[in-house]
């Protein structure tokens, strides 16, 4: 999944392309320059940056992979893959997937600052395009790549859920929307296209070079909890989802399968373990502040990802652990990496200062005026209503 790296939305407007290597895949030698002799192609979308590129990286590697194919806008830096270039929803991908047992489907745009609408055209249209892509050129397995968050996070939610656990989780959340539709793509696949089979992948928090509403989350000056709330954190790191993909791909484990670190941490530990101090608001206030704040264009976040840090969307991970899978990370030391990613950012309400701003503005204060000024907003619009 590329979408947490800042370069997917500019290398897709790239103009200069270098020309895909169409040579056969079966003739492709690996990095050691010994072809090689078992194992499934693999074909990885969105392999030119961030999970994507790690993952082809891993795949390249494995002795037990034969060849990977790795298809972007453009080209990365694995050299020992054969390339492709050219956007997921372009339908000429058919003959680039051609030889191709799995294709791990990964070029998905959750960038907070993109267009809602071109995001949802690209992600929604390069996944239908993929998966019909694939069943023409006789594919077997395509595994895809969404996240927990399509559980939802609600007060009644189980500690932790099962795999099978129903996705109670609404549009109302950056890119929540979008995932929730490749669920559904992915279940109607196999009935439209008998003999393809579709693997979903649901990790928890990621954490590894992404920037999403919720590693901003941990950006803040205080980390904002709702009254009566009843936060649980559990995170990913980029290198388990990765080894969790390649289960995937070897077929150790299929079906749905969400992945994250063992357990999860309450809030109180998440603020012991960052150093962090809480700001305790009510939920009017809180929901209704970052719904303004988002209407207004003052925050990328809408107040759908609030709901993320208020309520539990913990997993068990169950079925790659009955595979054997074992996660290489601890909550505690993913968010130890995440707080040393994001130190020296400052965010509030999900939106990036720069350091003059949040210096100026003060570590509550910066939350204040940001709240004040969606007050100040709703005051204006009553006042207007009632002329």
């Amino acid at each position: 999944m590329s979408s947490p790296d800042p370069q997917v939305r500019a290398a897709r407007n790239q103009s200069a392309r270098p020309p895909s290597d169409d040579r056969p895949a079966t003739a492709t030698l690996r990095a050691g320059g010994k072809a090689a002799a078992r194992g499934p192609v693999v074909a990885v979308t969105g392999a030119a940056s961030g999970i994507g590129a790690l993952l082809t990286g891993r795949l390249v590697a494995s002795d037990e992979i034969k060849q990977v194919v790795a298809i972007d806008e453009r080209r990365g830096e694995c050299a020992a893959a054969q390339w492709h270039i050219l956007d997921v929803r372009d339908p000429a991908i058919a003959d680039k997937l051609r030889g191709t047992d799995v294709v791990v489907h990964l070029a998905l745009d959750l960038d907070l600052e993109t267009d809602p609408a071109a995001r949802t055209a690209y992600n929604v249209r390069g996944t239908q395009t993929v998966l019909t892509a694939a069943a023409a050129a006789g594919v077997h397995r395509v595994v895809l790549c969404t996240s927990a968050m399509v559980y939802g996070a609600l007060p009644d939610n189980e500690l932790p859920l099962s795999e099978d656990a129903e996705l109670r989780a609404t549009a109302e959340a950056t890119g929540v929307g979008d995932l929730l539709e490749i669920e559904r793509l992915a279940r109607r696949a196999p009935r439209a296209h008998p003999g393809l089979n579709v693997t979903v992948v649901r990790p928890a928090v990621l954490v590894g070079g992404t920037d999403t509403a919720l590693t901003r989350y941990f950006e803040s000056p205080r980390l904002l909890v709702v009254a009566g709330s009843r936060p649980a954190w559990q995170f990913c790191h980029v290198d388990d989802l990765c080894s969790a993909l390649e289960y995937a791909v070897l077929e150790k484990a299929d079906g749905e399968l969400a992945v994250g670190c063992d357990g999860w941490l309450e809030q109180e530990e998440v603020e012991e373990l960052s150093g962090i101090r809480r700001m305790e608001l009510p939920s009017a206030v809180a929901l209704g502040a970052a719904a303004r704040l988002h209407r207004i264009g003052l925050t990328p976040s809408p107040a759908g990802d609030l709901a993320y840090t208020m309520y539990p969307w913990v997993v068990s991970g169950s079925r790659l652990h009955d595979a054997g899978w074992r996660p290489k990370y601890t909550n505690e030391e993913v968010l130890a990496e995440l707080l040393e990613e994001v130190s020296g950012r400052h965010t509030v309400a999900g939106r990036r200062l720069g350091r003059k701003d949040a210096t100026a503005a003060g570590a509550a204060g910066a939350t204040v005026a940001l709240l004040g000024a969606a007050a100040v907003v709703r005051r204006a619009r009553k006042a207007r209503r009632r002329i």
